[in-house]
């Protein structure tokens, strides 16, 4: 399992995380098995949210677990706030909010402490000192030691920050061999083609140049929730075949050689990976392990159509 320092942390961390999302519908022997074969493939990395089942796949993860500090010293936890579950569903960036939200949240996980706190999706209403109230207040308690954000573009992190005394750390993104917008506007910059449209930004640049490290959820999915393409012939047939043939060629699957895709890229991509299956968990951090070379990338790239004549 590759592992790397993230930057502006003392946080050795893999890079594959395991998400937590969908584990509320798993027994708890079976969310031990998932979180125990994560360990052994080399993952210390868990991603959690409070809106996840509600709260109850935090309170299934630390039951799981059998929460103590020894069993917390060994792994690294995240998770994120923001987003507030109702009629219609809002954002809600308050001091107030993201207080009681971190307080819930180490109580469902039988912590003391979150590794980083992401705040999950931008809030129009944001008023970032009232942010920075709260972020110095988690970290002079040491409830949390690193923030970041998720699904947020350069200005909305750059305003942010701004009022910050803790510098953002991590940036979550939707990214995938189907989901390219990090990657497609520069690859087909001054194009008369849809592919040049940029959508994002450029956040993979600001995040490398910013020190700032990057998550890539839904890994397997094409658009916003669309389905998997991994296996999808009918939608993805070029892509599919290669896949199988450089899984063929490594001796792995072709959902190994999806992953691979994300962490060949240089700046250190951590996966998140929201499967509640050991086996597809296990062979999907075997990624981390293949050595695609810059050929096997490019061809991947350009078997979903997304890369220029």
């Amino acid at each position: 399992m590759k592992t790397f320092n993230i930057k502006g942390t003392d946080l050795h961390v893999s890079n594959i995380i395991m998400g937590n999302m969908r584990i509320n519908n798993l027994t708890l022997k079976e969310t031990e098995t998932l979180i125990h074969t994560a360990q052994e493939s080399g993952i210390n990395f868990f991603d959690h949210a409070d809106i996840y089942g509600g709260g109850s796949c935090e309170e299934q993860f630390s039951k799981a677990l059998s929460m103590d500090k020894n069993v917390r010293e060994k792994m690294i936890l995240q998770s994120k706030c923001g987003i507030r579950r109702g009629a219609t569903g809002y954002y809600d960036f308050s001091k107030d909010h993201i207080l009681s939200s971190v307080d819930n949240i180490l109580k469902r996980l039988q912590t003391d402490y979150l590794d980083i706190l992401l705040l999950h999706r931008p809030d129009p209403l944001m008023e970032p000192e009232e942010v920075a109230e709260a972020f110095d207040q988690l970290h002079e308690s040491g409830k949390v030691r690193h923030f970041g954000v998720s699904n947020h573009n350069p200005m909305q992190i750059e305003l942010l920050q701004k009022s910050l005394n803790q510098k953002l750390v991590v940036n979550q993104v939707q990214f995938s061999l189907a989901h390219t917008p990090l990657i497609d506007s520069g690859v087909s910059l001054n194009m008369n083609t849809e592919n040049a449209v940029n959508r994002d930004s450029s956040t993979l640049e600001y995040c490398r140049l910013n020190d700032i490290s990057l998550q890539a959820w839904s890994p397997f999915q094409t658009g916003f929730f669309d389905g998997v393409f991994v296996g999808d012939h009918q939608r993805f047939p070029t892509l599919n075949k290669v896949l199988e043939r450089l899984a063929t060629k490594y001796d792995v699957t072709p959902t190994t050689i999806a992953v691979a895709w994300i962490t060949r890229h240089p700046a250190n991509i951590q996966v998140v990976l929201g499967t509640t299956n050991a086996g597809r968990l296990q062979e999907s951090a075997a990624g981390s392990d293949i050595p695609l070379t810059r050929e096997e990338w490019y061809e991947l790239y350009a078997a979903a159509d997304n890369m220029i004549p």
